[in-house]
This record gives structure tokens, C-alpha cells and sequence, in this order.
């Protein structure tokens, strides 16, 4: 017996009954020997983090524009803030930690430059639409690897796909998952706002932070909580009606007071027309596109549409602005 296999027998020792087991995957699309080593979630977890969606999300807008400050979360920081409240919860509920961080590190690999507004952009010019959970999953099974993807298991892949709130994941840890994305948003976007002097913590109404927390620390210590109380024994993963209930409504607070708070979202509209203007740009030039994106384009058959969106869902914030430099803005020439 391997260390792989002596890892899947404890998982059967340990877990829940409720737990996603690794020997007991439906496995890839394209067959892989199993490693000796690490279960197939593990595996997952380690090419997700190895792929280079994923390095390119530490220069990838969260909620704030090029803030100016360290601290400011990022797409990569609010990924890995997702993944260790998602954990916390899988491992206090004898769940799929490997499957749980797997998911967490892969939920926000096909995310825009400039964050949501990057892809309010791309839904409005792209034929047939943008979203970012569908992006992410082009991403691990078209784009990575120079177009082989990443093979992962169909539970990640179906993680990743359906951890927007209208998703339904098939296993407990893509739940959890979904519903840490949220807490994780809600919570560290609340930290940014007060840091960029957008809100104060007592803006906050007290209807919402005397029932979860009057500081950052807190609220997330009572969600977590929750979750692990009224999951614990249970096949789902279930949060208290007044718990949930005010969540919801810190959420339709911060739409209010910040995601469309003027100050915070004052460059969104320059970054959703350069991202416009990008894709017309390279849709007329697609000449200029990375030999990669080309080569699949004639492969898969799909239209020219489908390799430029790849292409500029791909960016970072800043590579996208060096680009619309280069392309759109004239430069200093000389006479020999």
C-alpha cells in the first residue's frame, strides 16, 4: 500500500460520512495515473496553485480600483481568504479539506481585469455574454497548459461552476465554498472601505452588526460559527434563519453604500470602455494575438470573438493598461 492509498483509508477513519472521499472520485476527463503520494484532490489542489491563471490573480482588481496602499485585497488575497474560512468550516465538519481548498483556489480563476467591472465589459461586447464562473471553468479544462487544461476531477470542476449564488454544488465542500466566497467578500470588502475612508465600522446599521459583530474579527467568528453548529451532523450545509437573514442584508447594504458609491467605483467606467475598446481593437487585429490563443481558435473551430475574450478575461489590470498604451495612444517618434 502506497502513501496515496494509506491517505484515502484514513480519510474513511476520520471524515464524515457526508465527506467527498478521493478514492471515490468520478475522477478526470482524461485518464492520469494516480500519484503515490497525493489523493486526487490534493493533486488538484497543487496544479490549480501551480497554473499561471492563477499567479496572475495577485494583479487583479477586488473591489477597488489601483487603490493606493498595500493593504487593499486583491482577486489572489480575497482567493486565499476564501480558502482558509472555507477550511476552517470543511475541518471542524470532518469534511474534504483537500476538495474544499481545491475548489476555494480555483473559484476565481477566470475573473476579469478590473473585477466586475471588467466583466460587466465583456458580458456587454462578447457575443453569447461573460460570466466569470464559466470563465473559470474554460480556464482548468481550454486555457491552462497552452490549451490541455488541467484535467482536474469533476468535483472541483463542478465547485468552481457553481459557486455563484444561484449555483448548487454536488458536494458539501463546494458549498461551503459558495458560501464563504460571500462571507469572505462581504467582510474584507467592509475592512477595504473603512481603509479607504468610504464608510465608517458605525455606518454600519446596528440591525446587522448586533445580531453578527461589531468589527471585522467578529462577524466572521459568528458566521463561521453558525455554519459549523447547524451543518454539524447534517447532509447540507445550513446557516440559522436570523444569522442568514442579516448576511443577506449587510450584503444589499454594501451594494448600496459601496459597490455603487461613486468615490469607490469612480474609474469604473474608463475601464470597462478600455476594455471595450481593446476588444474591438484585437477582433480587427487579431494578427496580434499570442500564437497560442490563434492555434486554438483553428483547432476548437470557435469564433475569432472567443480567442480575443480569452485573451483580455486573462489580463491583469495592469497589463491590460500597458496594452491600451501600446495600441491606442500614440507615441514619440523620431527622424534618422
Amino acid at each position: 500500500m502506497n502513501i496515496r492509498q494509506k491517505l484515502e483509508q484514513r480519510e474513511h477513519e476520520i471524515l464524515s460520512p457526508f465527506a467527498a472521499f478521493s478514492d471515490q472520485s468520478q475522477g478526470c476527463e482524461i485518464y492520469e495515473e494516480p500519484c503515490d503520494i497525493r489523493p486526487i484532490y490534493q493533486r488538484d489542489r497543487d496544479k490549480i496553485l501551480h497554473s499561471k491563471a492563477f499567479r496572475r490573480l495577485k494583479h487583479k482588481t477586488q473591489v477597488f480600483l489601483a487603490p493606493e496602499g498595500d493593504h487593499y485585497r486583491t482577486r489572489l488575497t480575497h482567493t486565499l481568504e476564501v480558502s482558509q474560512i472555507a477550511r476552517t468550516i470543511a475541518k471542524a465538519l470532518l469534511l474534504n479539506e483537500d476538495l474544499t481548498e481545491a475548489i476555494a483556489l480555483g473559484h476565481d480563476l477566470g475573473h476579469t481585469p478590473f473585477g466586475h467591472a471588467g466583466e460587466r465589459a465583456l458580458n456587454r461586447i462578447c457575443p453569447g455574454g461573460f460570466e466569470h464562473h464559466l470563465q473559470s471553468i474554460r480556464v482548468v479544462e481550454v486555457i491552462e497548459k497552452h490549451g490541455k487544461g488541467l484535467n482536474l476531477s469533476r468535483e472541483v470542476r463542478d465547485g468552481i461552476l457553481n459557486h455563484k449564488s444561484a449555483g448548487n454544488p454536488s458536494t458539501l465542500e463546494g458549498k461551503i465554498v459558495r458560501i464563504c466566497d460571500k462571507i469572505a467578500y462581504i467582510n474584507h470588502d467592509i475592512d477595504d472601505a473603512i481603509r479607504g475612508q468610504i464608510m465608517r465600522e458605525e455606518d454600519i446599521p446596528r440591525e446587522f452588526t448586533d445580531v453578527l459583530g461589531h468589527s471585522l474579527g467578529e462577524r466572521l467568528d459568528t458566521l463561521v460559527h453558525d455554519i459549523i453548529t447547524n451543518s454539524e451532523n447534517h447532509n447540507d450545509i445550513i446557516m440559522s434563519p436570523k444569522i442568514k437573514d442579516a448576511m443577506q442584508k449587510l450584503r444589499e447594504y454594501m451594494f448600496k453604500s459601496v459597490y455603487m458609491n461613486k468615490k469607490a467605483k469612480s474609474q469604473e467606467e474608463q475601464a470597462e470602455r478600455l476594455l471595450e475598446q481593446l476588444f474591438v481593437y484585437y477582433q480587427e487585429h487579431l494578427e496580434l494575438l499570442p500564437k497560442e490563443y490563434l492555434n486554438r481558435m483553428e483547432q476548437r473551430q470557435e469564433p475569432s470573438y472567443r480567442a480575443v475574450c480569452d485573451y483580455i478575461a486573462g489580463m491583469t489590470d495592469t497589463y491590460a493598461v500597458s496594452k491600451f498604451k501600446e495600441l491606442m495612444i500614440p507615441s514619440s517618434w523620431s527622424v534618422y
